[in-house]
């Protein structure tokens, strides 16, 4: 058995996600397990070099778990020798220049999501990468999830015969920042930072939806801004001017119907901050972050409508569980493993930059659809 280093550039790393997520639960996760064993033996070992705008945040970090390499240089970093993987996690609007001086110094590219702020910028990083011939990825965790990976089981054991529907149901209460501090960074809700629930959220809804069900082939939509002043983390007021809850219907592929609601404006009633529901001929599911439930057609209860009488049923109860059957793990950790393996033998990711411009794509036209009220096609995306 041999150990193999592979050089990873973590740029972003001092925001919420780039830290908790890749660095903490995944990168570093990665070498307390002994790193990523391939087929061959050879174990992968990553070894970050962090970047970030703040010396005295990525310095803290860089020490408080024992890494020795960052800078707040991306140019220096790029030069890097030893660094073969280059990891972007910044706001929306400076990634795709990152990005692209990645791909101009020959590393490998795997980014958070949406790899640009316009369709335009994400095809040009596609475009780039594919001439570039480097690996290319984007985070697509939502696939990793146990729940949805449960999902995906009864989908492939074709438990529920022909699909008609899917339900996504997402979002919570962000606090104003007010009185209470808010769960989410102020940028977030300014349009002109890249913030906004469409941009953030149905990138993820286009992979979820695409790879689980079947392609999306129009939308209608309709965005808004539900809550129009919040206060930034010192304490400022600011005009939030990006949407903060948004609605759609979608027809996919295979005259399958979806719907989706998500917000940043609503206190939860469900057991999960999302839940999908899937509906067949044969069978349903919800599937949630970690759990997913199934009713079967011999199981479906028969509701009659009586206003006048309270109901005999407990529907919540009529669910059965999908049972683990193996051990999930962090899906962002999942993930980030599949992707070392694809970059270090040189293969092909299957959730590449072009399905990240999907996903953009999916945003720019749900947000165009909803200022004209029209329903709009989702056209196939030509790179």
């Amino acid at each position: 058995m041999s150990r193999q280093s592979i050089g990873i550039i973590m740029n972003g790393v001092t925001g919420r996600m780039g830290y908790r997520q890749h660095l903490v639960r995944s990168l570093l996760a990665i070498r307390e397990q002994g790193g990523v064993e391939l087929p061959d033996g050879t174990v992968l070992w990553p070894e970050p070099l962090l970047v970030g705008r703040d010396p005295q945040r990525v310095r803290a970090i860089a020490e408080r778990h024992g890494l020795d390499r960052w800078t707040t240089s991306l140019p220096e970093a790029l030069a890097e020798p030893d660094t073969q993987v280059y990891f972007d996690a910044q706001l929306t609007h400076v990634r795709e220049k990152a990005i692209l001086a990645a791909i101009d110094s020959g590393k490998h590219v795997y980014t958070e999501k949406p790899t640009a702020d316009s369709l335009d910028g994400a095809l040009r990083l596609a475009r780039a990468a594919r001439d570039a011939g480097i690996v290319h990825g984007v985070v697509q965790d939502k696939l990793f999830l146990p729940g949805l990976l449960k999902l995906r089981r009864l989908i492939e054991g074709d438990f529920f015969g022909r699909i008609l529907s899917v339900r996504i149901d997402f979002g919570y209460w962000v606090f104003e920042g007010d009185w209470q501090p808010a769960q989410r960074p102020s940028w977030n809700y300014r349009a002109e930072d890249g913030g906004g629930i469409v941009l953030d959220m149905f990138p993820h809804w286009r992979y979820v939806l695409e790879h689980l069900i079947a392609p999306v082939e129009s939308i209608y939509s309709h965005a808004v801004t539900h809550i129009p002043s919040r206060w930034d983390e010192q304490g400022r007021q600011y005009d939030a001017t990006a949407d903060d809850s948004a609605f759609a219907i979608l027809e996919l592929a295979g005259g399958v119907t979806a719907q989706i609601s998500s917000s940043w404006a609503v206190r939860v009633n469900r057991e999960e901050l999302v839940q999908v529901q899937v509906d067949g001929v044969r069978g349903s599911a919800v599937a949630g972050l970690r759990n997913c439930r199934v009713q079967d057609r011999s199981m479906t209860p028969r509701p009659i409508w009586n206003p006048d009488i309270p109901s005999p049923h407990r529907f919540l109860d009529q669910w059965a569980e999908v049972p683990d059957n193996i051990d999930f793990d962090n899906g962002f950790k999942a993930e980030w493993e599949m992707f070392l393996r694809h970059a270090y033998q040189g293969e092909q990711f299957p959730y590449d930059l072009v399905d990240g411009a999907k996903g953009v794509q999916l945003a720019q036209i749900a947000l165009e659809s909803g200022r004209t009220g029209q329903r709009l096609a989702v056209p196939a995306l030509e790179v």
